[in-house]
């Protein structure tokens, strides 16, 4: 059977293929955060946690600000530095991964797959080459890694027609799946998301936030109970309450009420200042960030640091949050590609992210930056001028350094030789001519360029 250009032949061995084991692991609707939760209506549920506002703050960031980054293709140059370059096999997979969506949309649903499940998914489509030509990022509902009795890896796909799987269910060989594992707590095979960890916290908050929009759509005003001077049967009371929610419940909330026969009305609940919603709410949204390690204040959970060094703060989430998301995504589309068997083309080549892309300076930081770049010789002027979008000018392919400025090797030599550091350069005096010369003739010879060359070379270099 041949199957987005691979030919899939089921074997004896292919009866024998055992799911992994998910215990612990995130493809269960429900989960429970100790034994008996669910009986108990304790339960943490993956469709609720994800309206949770800081855990959708968390992924959508992390997500969005990996896939704005530009993946690109570099090689290896006989000096051991990696230059992006373009390759026919490869850079039109890295530039539109498959035929519905951008590289953008691919990477935010690659991410928003591997932080909301812990696994994501991604099936190749080849061509007659054996050349990956799309990339198709998986529901890890219906994807089931399976493992055979010699060890061998494979993964059983139920239908997706916008994946371009037809079949009812296929099994695959691993090496047609890319699979980003997140945090592998129980099987190599199965990761475990962040929501694992802070799920809990996220169900506590939105049952306080549930609670506060009762609260309120009932005017602020607490439940309570109505009190009556005697005993009642339970037709009654269950009249009296029947009457009391209907005139002055909900929408009604204002309207006078009536009290006969020594009924007496109080509320029994604490409202939310006695019970500082605010306060566990807020304790909620930073337990769900310190699971997915984003700073606090970047998901509106706490303020924000009181010095104001860009540069610092996004570098301090790249390292904490996103450098190994990114670092396994290049590694992952290095093999899954088949950059990472040896020279194609005879090149060495390799995918990263353009990371100018997350770690942009402000303008003043950046022309600071690029001038002491510039000056010290580590920039040519037209590098700097490439990273402020401008074009390349004559002669700025070279970086230059002032004529006062000596090697070590040469000052070494001066060392070595135990000579005085070089004096002060004199310019030569012109020779005495005649007060009836022409004054510009004489201007002429009272400077030679070859001459003060001559003059300013130090006599230890010989």
């Amino acid at each position: 059977m041949e199957f987005l250009g691979l030919s899939i032949t089921r074997t004896k061995a292919a009866g024998t293929l055992q799911p992994v084991s998910t215990r612990g692991g995130w493809y269960s609707i429900i989960r429970e955060p100790f034994t008996g939760a669910w009986q108990r209506d304790v339960e943490v549920r993956l469709v609720d946690v994800l309206t949770h506002p800081t855990v959708f703050a968390c992924v959508s960031l992390i997500a969005s600000d990996i896939a704005k980054m530009r993946p690109r293709l570099v090689a290896l140059t006989g000096d051991g530095i990696w230059s992006e370059t373009e390759s026919p096999a490869f850079s039109p997979v890295l530039r539109k991964p498959n035929r519905y969506q951008t590289r953008i949309q691919f990477f935010k649903s690659w991410l928003t797959s591997k932080l909301a499940y812990g696994n994501a998914y991604i099936l190749k489509q080849r061509d007659a080459r054996r050349v990956v030509t799309a990339l198709y990022v998986l529901d890890p509902n219906r994807v089931t890694p399976l493992v055979a009795p010699d060890g061998g890896v494979y993964y059983s796909l139920k239908e997706d027609h916008l994946s371009s799987q037809p079949q009812p269910e296929v099994t695959v060989p691993a090496s047609e799946i890319i699979h980003d594992v997140m945090h592998a707590l129980y099987h190599p095979l199965c990761g475990v998301s962040p929501i694992h960890a802070c799920g809990l916290a996220a169900t506590l908050g939105l049952k306080i936030q549930t609670n506060s929009a009762n609260y309120f759509a009932n005017g602020g005003v607490p439940s309570g109970i109505l009190i009556a001077p005697g005993a009642i049967s339970q037709a009654q009371a269950e009249t009296l309450k029947t009457t009391w929610e209907t005139n002055y419940g909900g929408s009604n909330y204002g309207k006078v009420a009536v009290l006969g026969d020594g009924l007496k009305y109080e509320p029994v609940e604490f409202n939310s200042q006695n019970t500082q919603s605010t306060e566990q709410w807020q304790d909620t949204a930073k337990a769900v960030a310190a699971a997915y390690h984003v700073p606090a204040y970047l998901v509106g959970a706490a303020e924000p640091p009181a010095y104001n060094n860009i540069q610092s703060l996004t570098q301090a989430y790249y390292s904490q949050c996103l450098q190994e998301p990114i670092e396994s995504i290049e590694l992952l589309l290095d093999e899954g590609l088949g950059l990472a068997e040896g020279k194609i083309e005879g090149r060495t080549l390799g995918t990263e992210f353009d990371l100018d892309d997350l770690l942009r300076m402000d303008s003043a930081t950046l022309i600071t930056t690029l001038a002491a770049g510039v000056g010290a010789a580590i920039y040519a002027p037209n590098e700097a001028r490439r990273r402020v979008n401008l074009p390349p000018v004559d002669g700025g392919e070279t970086p230059y350094l002032q004529v006062q400025n000596y090697s070590l090797s040469a000052l070494d030599k001066r060392d070595s030789a135990q000579l005085p550091p070089a004096s002060p350069a004199v310019v030569a005096q012109p020779a005495p001519v005649d007060e009836d010369e022409d004054e510009d003739e004489d201007e002429d010879k009272a400077f030679s360029w070859p001459t003060f060359m001559r003059s300013v070379q130090a006599p230890w270099l010989g």
